[in-house]
């Protein structure tokens, strides 16, 4: 489901829009297959990604494009997937906010599950034409209060 803004201003419940759900089967087809253009071309030129994972911020699709080819060409005798599950999106004209939780797992050749993570995920979406890319990506997972460490597992 989503949300759409009307002729008011007000917000609607809607069903996803096409586009915007052929990103997120883009986004889960790209990592299975382990195609970095694929993965990279969702995103637009200058978008700016704040990564859960060791750089505060990538600026740009091609400083982003190296993190993603090193996560997709490593670990060669796993499959990888990305579940992006409890999605939210809110549209206007030319512009989307997606919130979800992304599970991102490794398998092995005879399909038994190795690890899993979870991340909370926030994409910034814009309307190039009829298709979407992401101008803005924010992953990140909460800290423990005693420990502090990430959390990376849905309670």
């Amino acid at each position: 489901s989503g949300c759409r803004r009307d002729n008011n201003h007000n917000f609607e419940v809607t069903t996803m829009n096409t586009a915007i759900a052929t990103v997120l089967e883009a986004y889960r087809t790209a990592v299975l297959t382990r195609d970095v253009d694929g993965l990279a071309a969702l995103y637009h030129p200058d978008a700016r990604i704040f990564d859960a994972w060791g750089t505060w911020s990538y600026e740009g699709r091609d400083a982003w494009r190296k993190p993603l080819d090193a996560w997709l060409t490593s670990n060669r005798d796993e499959e990888y997937r990305a579940a992006l599950d409890d999605v939210q999106v809110i549209e206007g004209t030319d512009m989307a906010v997606l919130t979800a939780i992304a599970t991102y797992s490794g398998w092995s050749a005879d399909g038994k599950q190795l690890r899993a993570l979870q991340n909370r995920l926030s994409w910034v979406l814009k309307r190039d034409g009829a298709a979407w890319t992401i101008v803005h990506e924010h992953t990140s997972s909460p800290l423990g209060f005693e420990d502090g460490k990430g959390i990376l597992q849905r309670n």
